[in-house]
């Protein structure tokens, strides 16, 4: 694909929600060598952000992800604080996005890295980030000026009702699934753009760090490689947890190792029935093409 025959998405609106102000990128210099790490949410995010961080860093101990790897796109801090504190950094920048395409300000220079996971996994991990939440996150979500629609509440105590209410009204109370993954998918062959799936991150983390690598064209010290791996497990973002979650874990019960959840896959399996398993995968056929929706589910074979 040609640089002067690619077309370029562009930006068709704007995004705003109980965490969303998409105008948050209209104002971003993007640099040369900027990476952008993209997904759904709760999809494997932070651990893409800490192996872009040991890549960048080479393997280097202690780094504090979440402040390093600011999510543009959430309405809290504000825009005035917010963007100066990114083009103030002088590191590789590795910036975090939730957003569908269409409201993204997408640009050629940067190198986009988008996470899937299949839905269901997805939900059982945002139920526990939403379940444990804190007065201090529905204070900044719902008091901070500049809210659009209704304010965020606290969760059914039953994880199969949310599970419902999520697939019924798609994607609430946060965003849709199906418009997010789509939009993702059908740019996946632009030349800055890499998919990784969750499910290839367990299966071969060290395969796909280095496919990672080579996409971002960062040059792996190899005397620094298994400090890398270490450095990119569960077990450790899990016990330096305050470094990868958001204001180290400050908006959840438990903190941050509440926010670094289990990491696993496959919960829902032994909750859901046969018709509410089959209810997702119905509508992920109906939303998305056969192709992305085995993608989404399964990751490559």
């Amino acid at each position: 694909m040609e640089e002067q025959t690619i077309k370029w998405p562009e930006k068709k609106g704007e995004l705003h929600s109980n965490h969303f102000d998409s105008t948050m990128w209209n104002d971003i210099n993007f640099r040369d060598d900027d990476i952008i790490i993209a997904t759904y949410a709760k999809s494997g995010t932070t651990w893409v952000q800490q192996i872009v961080s040991q890549l960048i860093f080479n393997g280097q101990e202690g780094l504090n992800v979440g402040e390093m790897s600011p999510w543009v796109d959430l309405r809290v801090p504000p825009k005035e604080v917010k963007l100066p504190a990114i083009e103030s950094q002088t590191h590789r920048r590795f910036l975090k996005t939730h957003l569908p395409v269409p409201y993204l300000k997408f640009s050629p220079k940067a190198k986009y890295l988008y996470i899937g996971r299949d839905g269901r996994d997805v939900l059982w991990s945002l139920y526990n980030h939403h379940s444990n939440a804190n007065e201090k996150f529905y204070g900044a979500l719902n008091e901070t000026p500049g809210l659009v629609g209704p304010k965020l509440e606290k969760p059914s105590e039953s994880i199969v009702d949310y599970y419902h209410e999520w697939l019924d009204k798609d994607g609430f109370p946060f965003w849709s699934l199906w418009d997010n993954i789509s939009s993702w998918w059908n740019i996946k062959d632009l030349p800055n753009v890499k998919l990784i799936h969750f499910n290839n991150l367990k299966k071969d983390m060290p395969g796909q760090i280095k496919e990672i690598a080579d996409f971002l064209e960062i040059p792996i010290d190899e005397s620094k490689w298994e400090q890398i791996l270490e450095h990119c497990s569960f077990g450790y973002m899990k016990s330096n947890a305050a470094l990868s979650a958001p204001l180290g874990g400050a908006f959840w019960e438990g903190g941050a190792k509440t926010f670094i959840n289990k990491g696993t896959n496959g919960r829902w399996r032994d909750v859901l029935t046969t018709e509410e398993i089959r209810k997702y995968d119905s509508l992920a056929e109906q939303k998305l093409s056969a192709e992305c929706a085995r993608w989404l589910a399964m990751g490559e074979e």
